[in-house]
C-alpha cells in the first residue's frame, strides 16, 4: 500500500502539470511523516491505457486504490479534464476511492477554466467514492514559473 499517490493525466511526458502535482503530493507528504509516494504519469502508460488487461495500468490502478492520500492532476482541455485521466480514471470499480482523500489540482490559461475543471474533477472523484478536499489547486499559466512556491502556497493553506 501507498500513502500518497500522484495521477497526472497530462498527454504529455514531464509536463508542468506533473511536476506540480509531484511537489504538492511531496509536501502533503511531508518529510516527517514517512509516507511512501508514488507517481501515475498517464502519458507513460501511452496506448495501453486503453488496453485490458495491461499490466502496468493495472498496477496503476492498483497503486490509486490503495492509496490513503491521492493528488489527481489535469489541464484544462476543452472546458474539463483530459480525457486520458478520464479513460483512467473510467476503469476503477464502483466506490473505489472510498476512504481516500483526494486533492484535485488543475493548470490551465484562465482562472475561470481552472475553477470550471477543478468541479468537474472533485465531482468525478465523489463519484467514485473519494473524500475530496474542500479546495483544489488551480494553477493559471501566469503562476507556473514558480511551481514550486505554488506547491508551498497551497500545502500550507490546507489540512489532510
Amino acid at each position: 500500500m501507498t500513502d500518497v499517490v500522484v495521477i497526472c493525466g497530462h498527454p504529455r511526458p514531464g509536463s508542468r502539470t506533473l511536476q506540480l502535482a509531484r511537489a504538492v503530493g511531496e509536501r502533503l507528504a511531508g518529510p516527517g511523516k514517512r509516507c511512501t509516494v508514488a507517481l501515475v504519469d498517464i502519458a507513460e502508460l501511452g496506448p495501453a491505457l486503453l488496453v485490458p488487461g495491461d499490466d502496468r495500468t493495472g498496477h496503476a490502478l492498483a497503486d490509486v486504490q490503495g492509496a490513503t492520500l491521492l493528488i489527481v492532476a489535469t489541464p484544462t482541455y476543452q472546458g474539463s479534464y483530459s480525457g486520458a485521466l478520464k479513460a483512467f480514471l473510467d476503469q476503477l470499480p464502483a466506490n473505489a476511492l472510498a476512504g481516500v482523500v483526494a486533492v484535485p489540482v488543475v493548470t490551465a490559461t484562465f482562472q475561470s477554466q481552472a475553477d470550471a475543471t477543478e468541479a468537474f474533477l472533485a465531482r468525478l472523484l465523489r463519484e467514485l467514492g473519494a473524500d475530496v478536499v474542500d479546495f483544489g489547486l488551480t494553477a493559471i499559466e501566469t503562476e507556473m514559473a514558480d511551481l514550486t512556491g505554488v506547491a508551498d502556497q497551497y500545502a500550507a493553506a490546507i489540512s489532510v
